[in-house]
């Protein structure tokens, strides 16, 4: 390992980036799509109609309040709760709430909370929508958001825990590397094109200083997430283990109380009145939804929230409170949980980017790919040290079978992971609406090619590889746009005119991914093509001899 600190946190840095860099590298692409997760899955169901603008009049939502009370009145006049979910869009547009009802009928002996029921309502007449044709199955942006932390074929609970150990061994590479370097922020104004293994060195240091605090948030939030499930033994210890243990602790955490809903009637008091002094309060098209329900022993009352306004607290979002029978404002509720359930939100929020708006989501997104770049640069890296070390020892040719492994992997993921995900949006438009386990199939789809990519990078000389499957992932990115316009009516002419800009958005994104992908594959041509012409007796010595 050495005989310095610096020299055994270059190993532990080297191997436990290497062991693990692969798998990671699909962690940060699935995870890094996942910030676009409600606009990847509008995107792939075409059916859905175009979201209409936001009803910010007074009149607006005094005319949808009346409509949902009347509604609800009609169809649970024995609920324990009522809610109105007026139209909003959470912050920077993340997902969409139409206009609709939900009411919970009161609990059966036994049980804590009774069934619900879900309405959608045309905003102007406060009829049930019906007839609407129904959205094509398909596993959606959350498909690939759930992959970066579960996996895929295999359990829920093996899925974590081996994406926990990836978690754990990234944070150390992440640590050791800054040990390592200890000039690695001069480093950070340093490149040095066309120098070979300096070059990917320099590339590798400037892009993990770049957002180094992001990915050591990233990171560390990501393994206190799941902090019980990699180490159960504190929490079982004091509450016990199983579904009552589970209970238990939950129960303490939340500081649950045993209120016991009972039914509920229309209020008296004037609850449009209330929605608009809501929307007095907060600004325009801020109200999300009002909620009607009533505790045992307790006056029945009304609690309005404010959409996502950018809180970094996601279980005590803003809220004003009402007495049903009097419309007098009530103190507001005590905040859920202590100190740690606050700390919890926290980091859930600045991992997730949930408080983020439109602007701040794309940073997420232009960081994230940044992480990508700093598992590929360094997975590459580790490759060319060991040819140049070969090459200056004149045992060219004689590479071992770990070093050539390593270098087809990287060719396979680095290259073949992004062209298994524009092959997951096409398997959404190519395959039938009506075939069964259609949303699997498109899983099954992206893998299908990614291992076809794999046996790809193994059949053909390395340089070559790199280099047809950096212009394939330019192809097919640059064509999803033409398959939506040809399978779909909302191409992008007609999404740019309607103003839809989730899928005007999705479909400038596609290009703009096949313009970097053209770029990359334009670049290691002109690096790596001349020095296998040149040495056409070992083409594997494609990528590591060249430049960035």
């Amino acid at each position: 390992m050495g005989s310095s600190l610096r020299q055994s946190a270059a190993w532990l840095h080297t191997w436990s980036g290497l062991v693990v860099g692969w798998l990671l590298f699909f962690v940060f692409v699935t995870g890094t799509a996942g910030y676009f997760q409600h606009e990847i899955t509008r995107w792939m169901r075409p059916e859905q109609p175009l979201v209409q603008p936001q009803l910010h009049a007074q009149q607006d939502l005094r005319r949808m309040t009346a409509l949902g009370l009347a509604r609800l009145e009609q169809v649970a006049s024995e609920a324990s709760s009522w809610r109105i979910t007026l139209p909003n869009a959470s912050a920077g547009g993340r997902s969409w709430q139409e206009f609709g009802v939900r009411w919970q009928q009161v609990p059966e002996p036994g049980h804590d909370f009774g069934a619900s029921f879900t309405e959608r309502l045309d905003p102007l007449t406060g009829a049930v929508r019906l007839g609407e044709p129904e959205p094509r199955a398909t596993a959606g942006g959350y498909g690939l958001y759930r992959m970066h932390y579960v996996l895929h074929y295999m359990s829920y609970e093996w899925g974590m825990r081996i994406v926990g150990v990836c978690t754990m061994l990234m944070l150390i590479a992440i640590v050791t590397g800054v040990i390592t370097h200890k000039k690695i922020f001069a480093d950070f104004f340093t490149f040095r094109p066309g120098k070979g293994q300096r070059s990917w060195l320099d590339a590798h240091n400037a892009i993990s200083v770049m957002a180094l605090p992001f990915f050591l948030m990233i990171t560390y939030s990501g393994l206190v997430f799941f902090l019980f499930t990699y180490m159960p033994a504190g929490r079982e210890l004091l509450y016990g283990s199983g579904p009552a243990g589970n209970e238990s602790f939950y129960d303490e955490l939340f500081e649950r109380e045993g209120h016991k809903h009972v039914a509920i009637t229309r209020p008296t008091v004037d609850v449009a009145a209330l929605v608009v002094q809501a929307w007095e309060h907060w600004g325009e098209g801020q109200v999300a939804s009002l909620t009607i329900e009533r505790h045992e022993g307790e006056p029945t009352e009304i609690t309005i929230a404010r959409a996502n306004g950018g809180s970094l607290d996601i279980w005590n979002p803003p809220t004003l409170r009402f007495d049903a029978a009097t419309g007098q404002a009530l103190p507001a509720e005590p905040r859920v949980g202590g100190e740690a359930v606050r700390t919890q939100s926290v980091m859930l929020n600045l991992h997730e980017g949930l408080f983020a708006g439109i602007w701040g989501r794309w940073l997420y997104f232009v960081v994230g790919l940044l992480g990508c770049a700093m598992i590929g640069t360094g997975l590459v890296l580790w490759t060319v040290k060991r040819r140049k070390r070969h090459l200056a020892a004149g045992l060219e040719g004689s590479e071992p079978l770990g070093v050539r492994l390593v270098e087809r992997l990287n060719v396979a993921t680095i290259a073949g992971l992004p062209l298994a995900v524009a092959a997951y949006f096409w398997a959404n438009r190519l395959l039938s609406v009506e075939m069964a386990d259609r949303a699997a199939w498109e899983l099954h789809a992206l893998f299908a090619v990614w291992l076809g990519a794999l046996f790809y990078a193994l059949a053909r000389p390395l340089a070559r590889a790199w280099v047809e499957l950096l212009w394939g992932c330019s192809l097919v990115y640059a064509l999803v746009p033409v398959l939506n316009a040809l399978t779909t009516n909302r191409h992008l002419g007609q999404s740019l005119l309607a103003r839809d800009w989730v899928f005007a958005g999705f479909d400038l994104s596609m290009l703009a991914l096949a313009a970097v992908f053209a770029v990359m594959a334009v670049k290691v041509r002109r690096r790596v093509m001349p020095i296998q012409a040149s040495a056409q007796h070992m083409p594997q010595t494609a990528l590591g001899k060249g430049a960035v």
